[in-house]
């Protein structure tokens, strides 16, 4: 009951929708587990393409719920931030964190002011730069982990990053930005996805939970490959948002079971 209630709470900390043995780890003030911390790192990385995504759809005004879901992004990101910090342990760690602190001072100014077309190429190079220095830092605390189960939950992580990737690139192609970039970034994005997909399927380490949780995402991963194709030439932003945000959800859902194997 108490593993339950706690995978419960891991699961609604993301707004929509591993602790394994540390050897010789460093002391850290902080009340998160390794498992929680390499959750929510890579839950960072996620965030920083969603906020171009919500950011995109504001600006072509074709989602209600954009709006609300920019500011979730940009307060969970904050708020994680602090969390990571306080947790990182060893030099490098404190450093990548300190770096990724000081671009997202940045990119939050950008990513809160009125959405402009002119602006969102620099948001998204923005967006890349977070997401380099997040990923770095979910490296660190799965090697300062030492375990399968933390890269599990780093690959596992990176598929919610991947799903908000596709979409940004897909709703900034649907405002008209051409950058042929854009095209390159969502077709490369789709082929990891399906890649780390087979990975985690194949995992030893997997519960029956686990598998049937990652069958459902293999179906709903299916019908999104047939939905982002384009229907006489128009985009359709929301109907492929909804379908990336509902795998989304799934993959917080597996995450956070993969987290919960290594405690």
């Amino acid at each position: 009951m108490k593993s339950q209630k706690l995978l419960l709470l891991l699961i609604c900390s993301l707004p929509l929708l591993f602790a394994g043995a540390i050897e010789a780890a460093p002391e850290t003030t902080s009340n998160l587990t390794m498992g929680d911390a390499i959750n929510k790192a890579g839950r960072q990385r996620m965030l920083s393409q969603r906020i171009v995504k919500a950011y995109a759809l504001v600006g072509q005004k074709v989602m209600l719920s954009a709006n609300m879901q920019l500011r979730d992004a940009v307060v969970l990101f904050e708020k994680q931030l602090a969390e990571l910090t306080d947790f990182a342990a060893t030099d490098e760690e404190k450093k990548t964190i300190e770096e990724v602190s000081r671009l997202w001072e940045k990119y939050k100014k950008l990513a809160t002011a009125k959405p402009t077309k002119a602006k969102a190429e620099q948001l998204t190079a923005m967006s890349d730069e977070v997401l380099a220095k997040a990923h770095k830092f979910v490296l660190l605390l799965q090697d300062r982990s030492g375990t399968n189960a933390g890269k599990l939950v780093n690959i596992s992580g990176r598929q919610r990053m991947l799903s908000q990737r596709i979409g940004k690139f897909y709703v900034l192609r649907s405002w008209g930005l051409d950058n042929p970039e854009y095209e390159l970034g969502q077709n490369k994005a789709v082929e990891e996805f399906t890649d780390a997909l087979k990975l985690l399927q194949s995992a030893p380490e997997n519960t029956s939970e686990i598998n049937d949780a990652l069958a459902k995402v293999e179906k709903d991963w299916d019908t999104f490959k047939i939905s982002k194709q384009l229907k006489g030439g128009n985009y359709i932003p929301s109907l492929v948002v909804r379908s990336l945000d509902k795998i989304l959800g799934q993959m917080n859902y597996i995450t956070a079971l993969y987290a919960n194997i290594a405690r």
